[in-house]
């Protein structure tokens, strides 16, 4: 597969010209390749242990949620010289998808962590600068229950702040860092809030206003996107793929 018409694609399936992003984010094709590609490796993040995994599996597009370029426009020395180099040298593409990779109808993370719950959504939440990053979910469990049912869906023990009612009917949901958006699940009639992590504030927050948090993980909860937008191509174009999984436990 030609990289520009690769990136192509996913610059239009993933709508990034619809998203105004954090800045840093550079969503798109960050590090361009020669040659074509037919092996992609998926990761959360573009850092030295990825790019080195992607470069030893001999891949030639290494896809993630979080690019080279946090921080915004800075010298390139030092750890991001270093991982920037390691790609060149294995001829490595690197391509970024932020949050339109959150809020992706398909393979978003946000509807990703709702298959994994065995939960459809049935309205859209999280509203970032006139788009929708999240889901809210219906269901029916007691707090404790819920709480088993996000640790199986994310693989990983969650953290639960029991600051709202012992049964929960109704989900908002929004991966990785979202505690800010707790007002916005009080106002949508929310039981819960469930995202990756938060401030130290967030209790307090949630304790006021009586809403539960599930925090699952910020990467935990943003490894669904990669992997199912990885299958896709895989499956679209006649590619292999394969994911890293470098967890940070954060």
């Amino acid at each position: 597969m030609d990289l520009g018409e690769l990136c192509g694609y996913l610059d239009d399936y993933l709508d990034l010209g619809g998203f105004e992003d954090f800045p840093g984010a550079e969503n798109g094709l960050q590090l361009e390749r020669t040659g074509p590609v037919t092996r992609i490796v998926a990761a959360v993040d573009a850092c030295q242990f990825t790019i080195d995994a992607a470069a030893g599996a001999g891949a030639h597009l290494l896809l993630v949620h979080h690019g080279l370029l946090w921080g915004g426009l800075r010298p390139f020395t030092g750890p991001l010289f270093r991982r920037i180099s390691a790609a060149i040298r294995a001829n490595l593409a690197i391509y970024s998808c932020h949050l339109p990779l959150d809020a992706h109808p398909e393979v978003g993370n946000a509807v990703g962590l709702a298959r994994a719950l065995g939960v459809e959504p049935v309205a859209p939440f999280g509203e970032h600068r006139g788009r929708h990053l999240g889901q809210v979910l219906e269901c029916d469990h007691e707090r404790a229950e819920w709480a088993s049912l996000v640790e199986r869906a994310v693989g990983r023990p969650v953290k639960l702040l029991p600051t709202g009612p012992e049964r929960i009917r109704r989900v908002a949901l929004v991966t990785g860092s979202a505690g800010g958006f707790l007002e916005e699940a009080r106002v949508a009639g929310c039981d819960a809030l469930l995202t990756g992590e938060a401030r130290h504030s967030t209790y307090l927050e949630a304790e006021e206003m009586g809403v539960n948090v599930c925090l699952a993980g910020h990467y935990a909860t943003e490894r669904f996107g990669v992997e199912a937008l990885a299958s896709h191509l895989a499956e679209r174009f006649g590619l292999s793929w394969s994911f890293i999984d470098h967890d940070t436990g954060m």
